[in-house]
């Protein structure tokens, strides 16, 4: 349903994106990768290496993606038109259950990591956006071209969408949460949601 074998590492690239940054990077890059040392540092942490650590250690690094992820700026692009006729009480859970959806998703990915290749390939600020570029290579030394898109909050810079061979998480999503609303309806989309976090 959400083609979660084709964003299934977009997570994973976003954890070793910037492993082989350049000096010379700018602050979005440099903010992204503060996030970046404290997820590996969890995941090599021989403390929750044992599979009874696994809950402790998925929380601890639900915690880090949250500093770093724009999940109510990820959740409104995704419902795009829809976002708008909902209730403050509907966005309120929604957003969430957004954040639980992609975690539940890409959380194995993660827990995957295992020093592949990354090759940073550029970084451009326009105002208060920017976009990170990066290309990662697999172990049969295929390449695949990640950009991370970024909006400054405050001081911060964070993530608010995720293209992966210049296929768009977020468009993604948007489609596929258009189809279902208008074949269905809002509370059928969330039901859907919530059925999809429950397995995962």
């Amino acid at each position: 349903m959400y083609r979660t074998s084709f964003y299934g590492g977009i997570v994973l690239c976003f954890l070793i994106c910037v492993l082989a940054a350049p000096a010379s990077a700018g602050e979005p890059t440099v903010q992204i990768k503060s996030t970046i040392d404290k997820v590996i540092d969890i995941l090599n942490d021989p403390e929750f290496k044992a599979p009874e650590k696994a809950k402790e250690r998925r929380r601890l690094m639900r915690g880090v993606a949250d500093e770093r992820f724009d999940w109510q700026e990820m959740a409104r692009r995704s419902l795009a038109r829809h976002w708008k006729d909902r209730t403050d009480k509907e966005k309120d859970e929604f957003v969430p259950l957004f954040a639980d959806l992609l975690e539940r998703t890409y959380m194995n990915r993660v827990e995957n990591y295992s020093g592949e290749k990354v090759t940073y390939t550029g970084e451009r600020i326009e105002g208060k956006y920017a976009l990170v570029s990066l290309s990662v290579f697999t172990s049969k030394d295929v390449e695949i071209p990640i950009e991370y898109r970024l909006q400054k909050k405050s001081d911060e810079w964070l993530i608010y969408d995720v293209s992966i061979e210049g296929v768009s998480l977020v468009n993604n999503y948007r489609t596929q949460f258009n189809s279902i609303i208008l074949n269905s309806s809002y509370e059928g989309l969330v039901a859907k949601l919530k059925d999809k976090v429950a397995k995962n």
